[in-house]
Order: C-alpha cells, then structure tokens, then sequence
C-alpha cells in the first residue's frame, strides 16, 4: 500500500478530504472588502434610540452597491451587494423593536428590499409597492416581529437575476424573554449581549452559488460567497461552549441546498420562530430557496480535531460547499 503522502487521492493539506477535487490558491478578502470568518459573528445591530413609548427605534443604513468580488481563487463575478458584501449585512434585532432601515439604491438598476417578517403592504419592496431607482432613497418602517431566522433581499424583476447577483442577507430577530415565559431561559439564550446567550458559540451561515457564465447553473457554491472558505480557514471551535447556527438558503437555479454535520447530530428549529425544536438529533437538513433556520449542537463529548461540514449534494461538496469545524479544548 503507498503512503498516504504519496498517493494521488491524498488530502493535499492537513484536515483536507474529497482527495485533489480542491481549489487551488487563496481569495483576497482585502481586495474583496469582507472576509467569511469575519462574517459569521459579525452582526449589523444597528443604531438605537429610546422611543416615548419606551420601545426601541433601530436604524439600519442599507445600500445597493454594483460591486466585482471574488469568489473563487482567481474567478471574479460582478455581483450587485448591499453594503459592498455578499451576503448582505446580517441585521439583527429583538422582537418588538421598531425597525427604520434607510436603504439607499447607488447601484445601475432599481432596486429594493423585501423582508421576511410581518408589515405593511407598503413596506414590502415589490414591483408596485415600489421599486428605487438608482440615486434615489427610501426608509422602510415597521416592527420586528415574528421572532427568528429570517432573509431580505431584492424583490425587483426579473427576481432570479437580483438574487442570484448578491442581493439577499439574513434577518435575525431575537425573543423578548418576557412574553415567552414558559421558554424563558431558552429565549434569553438567543438575545444577543445577554449572559445567557455568551456562554454560546452563535455562527451567520448563509448558502449561496454562483454561475460564472450564466448559462442558467452554477459552476461555484459556497457557504457565505467564497468557495472553500472554511476549508482554507477552518472555523475555530471551543469543545466546552455549545454552537448555534443561523442558517439560511439563497441557492439559485438549483431546487435545494443542504448542510451535513461530520460525527455529530443538531437540533433544528424551523425558521427560528419557535423555542423548541423541530427536529431533534439529525446530522442534515435540506432548505429551498428561501429557507431558513436554526442548528444548535455540541463537540462537548468529542475530542479536538478537524471536524467536516458541507452539503450532502456531492456535486457541491466538489465545487466549494465544503468547511471544518476546528474543534479545541481550552483546558488543554
């Protein structure tokens, strides 16, 4: 038998597995202007206020930025993002916040945002409640509500081309521990700065692919745009501290998408909006486009290394959807 080292199917890097079917070279984040570890705890909270009714005002400032980023060592795409980075910034609020997001269109189309979460007609940025045009503004305005892991992203038409550009993000809404008291404790675990919700390890994981050549399929697929990210930078993990990862799917031209756990199970809540789970003890989820949820599990009972993730898709496992979990034991 050849050494491992010798063989052609050996992992061309430490913790590396799918043999040689690997990118070669590394993406430059600078150039790119956001980095996919940075993005998964990297949470846009906005600006706040006190309102007279003792509600919170949060502002976000949105804008729509015609932008060529790299996703793949060498490969560019000419992305349309909100706020330079795809995804979008990850909004992040608590339930019955008051919501201001001043979105301003600086790219060469119209555009808008449409968020997932209950609102006005008017507020809803589709084709005849609205669209912006390029140069133009418009302030979105309602309350944070339902509880969760939800998306925005552009409702112009034609819609596969706004999203499948970059024009989507993930919308995270926290509870209110105080109108869920029979899950009190579980809904302050999900409100982020609390002391219940720092002892978790809380990740931003949106799944997206891209077609370099828009014949209608996708030639690359990642987790948060950069094919292989969190192969070349596995994601650091600390063994004694449980993970939950808000998890959302935006593949286009491909009915779904999915995410497989090496050597451990999660539990899911079906887009966020409950306190118990869904699904208990699964090691893989499926989304549509558009789907959404929450994973939360443990390495607490393993022992350090690299652990894999990716999507049961193996195709695009092949073509980017692949990352490890570098699992660390602080006592040691």
């Amino acid at each position: 038998m050849a050494h491992p080292e010798s063989s052609p199917f050996a992992a061309p890097m430490p913790g590396m597995a799918h043999g040689n079917m690997t990118m070669v070279g590394l993406v430059d984040h600078v150039r790119n202007g956001f980095d996919p570890t940075h993005m998964l705890t990297d949470w846009d909270t906005g600006q706040t206020e006190l309102l007279p009714d003792g509600r919170t005002l949060r502002t976000f400032t949105v804008e729509a930025i015609d932008k060529e980023i790299e996703i793949a060592p060498g490969l560019f795409f000419p992305a349309w993002t909100f706020n330079g980075r795809v995804p979008g910034p990850a909004l992040r609020a608590r339930e019955g916040d008051r919501l201001r997001i001043v979105f301003r269109n600086l790219g060469s189309h119209p555009h808008s945002m449409h968020f997932h979460g209950i609102h006005s007609a008017r507020m809803d940025g589709v084709p005849g409640a609205g669209l912006i045009e390029p140069g133009e503004e418009f302030v979105y305005d309602f309350d944070a509500r339902p509880f969760g892991c939800h998306l925005y992203h552009c409702h112009a038409l034609p819609l596969k081309r706004h999203m499948h550009k970059g024009m989507y993000g993930l919308f995270v809404i926290d509870p209110d521990p105080s109108r869920h008291p029979e899950n009190v404790e579980v809904a302050a675990s999900r409100v982020l700065g609390s002391p219940e919700n720092a002892r978790w390890q809380e990740m931003a994981m949106v799944m997206n692919a891209f077609d370099t050549n828009f014949d209608g399929g996708n030639e690359v697929y990642a987790c948060n745009t950069i094919g292989q990210a969190y192969m070349n930078v596995p994601i650091p993990v600390d063994k004694s501290r449980p993970v939950r990862i808000y998890l959302l799917n935006v593949t286009e031209f491909d009915p779904i998408n999915s995410f497989h756990l090496h050597a451990n199970f999660f539990d899911y809540y079906d887009t966020g909006t409950n306190l118990t789970p869904t699904l208990r003890t699964v090691d893989v989820i499926m989304q549509c486009q558009a789907q959404r949820g929450i994973l939360e599990f443990s390495f607490a009972d393993h022992e350090p290394g690299m652990y894999m993730f990716h999507a049961h898709q193996s195709e695009f496992t092949e073509l980017g959807w692949i990352g490890m979990f570098d699992v660390r034991d602080p006592s040691a």
